[in-house]
């Protein structure tokens, strides 16, 4: 265990990431820095299997709240879900064979487009009208869950923005919308994670617990402001984390930190 100073920083680190995941996804800008830079002297499968623990308490309370509120279809949620597991446990199985610094240009270039087209179509994702036939929208909700899934088990940043602005722009529902199901997706990428973390004990358990408890504590406070404000609340906030992994990934690009 820590310093208890720096298991304070870390549970604050929690706290917040809790809050920004639960309202558009992205914590984990906050959180695994945190713990990479609390934690210098630990392999990174320890910091990567405690980060995934922090996160699913945080998930899973917010998905709940959301799921309460929102009352998601099951009908794209549940084989969101279901592949997203699938492809987050593939992409865990792979991750130590890829390249973080191969993905990292992509997903830099990504997260301008969709900023970029967010910013400019102020109408996006303000009411859900979908578009597509249900075999078709089925289909489409399976490969996004896949796919993301996959990228979440292989490298993970910006994973719950990513679920967010594909469910927005692919089958038309509103930010809010998107939002819960994409905590539902995100609770099935976290736990496939720990199905391979758990067993080669890389958790540290106790300060994952504790962090994962301010990961509650933030989630469940980020999906009621989310739900009470609506879809303009969530579409800034979505702006705002996407501008935010846009500083942090090209930063590191260009070697203005490491």
């Amino acid at each position: 265990m820590p310093d208890p100073s720096v298991v304070l920083l870390l549970a604050l680190a929690a706290a917040s990431a809790g809050f920004v995941d639960a309202v558009v996804g992205g914590g984990g800008l906050i959180q695994l820095p945190a713990l990479l830079l609390g934690l210098p002297g630990y392999a990174p499968v320890h910091v990567l299997a405690t980060n995934k623990l922090a996160s699913i308490c945080g998930t899973t309370t917010s998905a709940a709240t959301y799921y309460r509120r929102v009352r998601p279809d099951p009908r794209t949620f549940v084989p969101l879900m279901v592949l997203a597991f699938l492809g987050s446990a593939g992409g865990a199985a792979v991750a130590s064979h890829l390249s973080s610094e191969l993905f990292k240009p992509i997903v830099l270039v990504a997260l301008v487009l969709i900023g970029a087209w967010v910013w400019f179509r102020p109408t996006l994702g303000g009411e859900t009208l979908l578009r597509h036939g249900p075999r078709r929208h089925l289909a489409l909700a399976m490969m996004i869950g896949a796919a993301i899934g996959f990228y979440d088990g292989a490298l993970g940043p910006g994973t719950g923005s990513f679920f967010v602005i594909a469910l927005v722009g692919l089958l038309g529902y509103s930010f809010l919308e998107s939002s819960a199901k994409a905590k539902l997706a995100n609770v099935a990428t976290n736990l496939a994670a720990l199905v391979v973390f758990i067993p080669q004990g890389a958790v540290l358990w106790r300060l994952a617990l504790v962090m994962g408890a301010c990961n509650i504590a933030g989630g469940y406070l980020g999906a009621r402001l989310a739900v009470a404000r609506g879809t303009g609340f969530v579409r800034v906030f979505f702006l705002l984390v996407v501008g935010g992994f846009i500083v942090r990934i090209g930063g590191e690009l260009v070697g203005w930190w490491g």
